[in-house]
């Protein structure tokens, strides 16, 4: 299951690379041998007189504006039907949420992180039992209190580099994701050496993830109808939870507890 995490916390990735490195041409690239003939051939047709680039420019500009132009003073004569989408960083309602990918993509990032990290604090005691720590107190001690610092860190480091450089706080989150991926790696070295501070920094990363989704939410689809839009956003928690925890970690740990014939099961093959 480790590997099945991994993969899919490491898949939204793949979004932001097709669109930086995978983009379509909009348009072909001119020919510049033909370029000198083409300028030639427009010299001897080119009018004597032309319009000024400022003027040109003026012109594309009420072009462009036209529309909006035309929607506000319909809209201020009360005859426009239908009503404009908001735009990134507006209030939305619910069903118009449901139409942006931001807000699907967002929602399967919380889904996976919180999701994968609400997983292992559900079975952390049968973890360190499995891998062979009598103990399991101090696991869920150390988990509790580096969450206490990942959601009491997530506001201020985010909010700092929000205004100094006006750094979204998405990267915050992709970091977060790229550091669970490594707590993910420790955990499945079944060591007890590495176990503690892999259970440190998946705690801190959980709690990062968790806090920092409050503020992503307002600032993507606005405040006045962020209540169910930020409740429907936290069902990704439950939902990983029943995918992660109750599907996969505990169909394999009950399978392996089986075929050593104890309802209790040891090794690094529980989980």
């Amino acid at each position: 299951p480790v590997g099945v995490v991994v993969v899919l916390l490491l898949s939204p990735l793949a979004i932001p690379v097709k669109m930086t490195f995978f983009r379509k041409k909009s348009a072909k690239e001119p020919n510049p041998e033909g370029l000198d003939q083409e300028r030639g051939e427009t010299d001897t047709t080119s009018p004597l007189l032309k319009p000024s680039s400022s003027l040109g420019s003026f012109i594309e500009m009420e072009d462009d504006d036209a529309s909006d132009v035309q929607t506000l003073l319909a809209e201020g004569g009360g005859t426009v039907d239908k009503e404009r989408r908001p735009r990134r960083g507006e209030d939305f309602r619910l069903r118009e949420a449901f139409v942006k990918a931001d807000f699907w993509l967002l929602w399967f990032v919380y889904f996976l992180g919180v999701g994968s990290g609400v997983t292992v604090l559900n079975n952390l005691a049968q973890v360190g039992i499995a891998v062979g720590i009598d103990n399991t107190t101090v696991l869920l001690c150390l988990f509790s209190f580096f969450n206490f610092v990942g959601r009491l860190s997530s506001g201020a480091i985010s909010e700092h580099f929000v205004k100094s450089r006006a750094m979204p706080r998405t990267v915050w989150m992709t970091l977060a994701q790229i550091l669970m991926v490594i707590a993910f790696l420790l955990y499945a070295l079944s060591s007890p050496a590495t176990l503690y501070p892999a259970t440190a920094l998946l705690g801190t990363c959980y709690g990062f993830q968790y806090s920092l989704m409050v503020p992503t939410a307002s600032e993507l689809f606005g405040l006045e109808h962020f209540g169910i839009i930020y409740s429907f956003m936290i069902l990704g928690n439950p939902v990983g939870a029943v995918f992660f925890s109750g599907l996969l970690a505990g169909h394999l740990y009950d399978a392996e507890a089986i075929r050593q014939g104890s309802s209790t099961c040891y090794g690094p093959e529980c989980f």
